[in-house]
C-alpha cells in the first residue's frame, strides 16, 4: 500500500499521525539517553573507539531526524488550526 503524504492526510488521520510522532519521540528520548549512558561509561572507563563514537552517531541522526519529521507535522497542524 502506497503512503500518502502528509499534504493529502485527513484531519483526522494527521491528528492521529501527531499522537504517532509524540510517542516516537518519547521512545527517541529514552534511546538517546541510553546512548549517552553508554558514552558516559566509556569516557569514565578512558576508552576511546566505536564504544564512543557509534553512540554519538546514532545520537545525531536521532536528534536530525525528529526534527525535520516534527517541523513539517506542525507546521501542517498549525495552516489546519487543529493544535
Amino acid at each position: 500500500m502506497e503512503e500518502k503524504k502528509r499534504s493529502e492526510l485527513t484531519n483526522e488521520e494527521l491528528l492521529q499521525e501527531a499522537k504517532k510522532m509524540k510517542s516516537a519521540s518519547i521512545i527517541n528520548a529514552l534511546l538517546i539517553g541510553f546512548l549517552i549512558g553508554i558514552v558516559f561509561f566509556s569516557v569514565m572507563k578512558n576508552t576511546w573507539g566505536f564504544l564512543t563514537l557509534i553512540p554519538l552517531f546514532f545520537i545525531y541522526k536521532l536528534i536530525n531526524n525528529s526534527k525535520y519529521k516534527n517541523s513539517e507535522l506542525e507546521n501542517l497542524l498549525r495552516e489546519r488550526n487543529l493544535k
